[in-house]
């Protein structure tokens, strides 16, 4: 008997990727899309690159210091600022200024992460921020508020 799949709908996909990160580590956008994949659901990048924005999945370190999503932890109001210095403390590795730009270097698949929390943190001294997988750039308006910025960020990383 052949039966037809159909395409998953954004919330049954969405409600796929909390199943999945719920059950097993999955610590990369491409590990997600594999086990997307094997559950029969497949997917662009872009696709699951606005899932995990839209879930609020947060990127975390388990017991042997692998990286994996997770779900935001229910009834929990994070401070901005307090999740900016985790992710940065976690994941970063150095930031520099160039102009007025912040470029911050973290391990790969946490940038979305680090920008994410500074765009949340509404800081006064950023315009914007553009995510690759392992390097975040913070746009300042002027030099002196990259470098200021810098120093911030780069006390925050240790």
């Amino acid at each position: 008997m052949h039966v037809e799949s159909r395409p998953l709908s954004k919330r049954e996909r969405q409600r796929l990727i909390a199943s999945v990160i719920a059950r097993r580590r999955v610590g990369t956008q491409l590990g997600l899309l594999d086990a997307l994949a094997s559950a029969g659901c497949q997917v662009t990048q872009a696709t699951i690159s606005r899932d995990i924005r839209e879930l609020g999945l947060e990127k975390a370190r388990d017991s042997l210091g692998r990286p994996r999503y997770s779900l935001p932890q229910r009834g929990r109001r994070s401070d901005p600022r307090e999740a900016l210095v985790g992710v940065l403390g976690q994941f970063g590795r150095r930031a520099v200024a160039a102009q007025n730009v912040v470029v911050i270097q973290s391990e790969l698949g946490s940038a979305p992460a680090i920008a994410r929390a500074l765009d949340q943190l509404e800081h006064p001294l950023v315009v914007g921020t553009l995510a690759g997988d392992d390097t975040c750039l913070v746009i300042a308006l002027t030099p002196e508020d990259a470098a200021e910025l810098a120093r911030e960020l780069g006390d925050a990383i240790g």
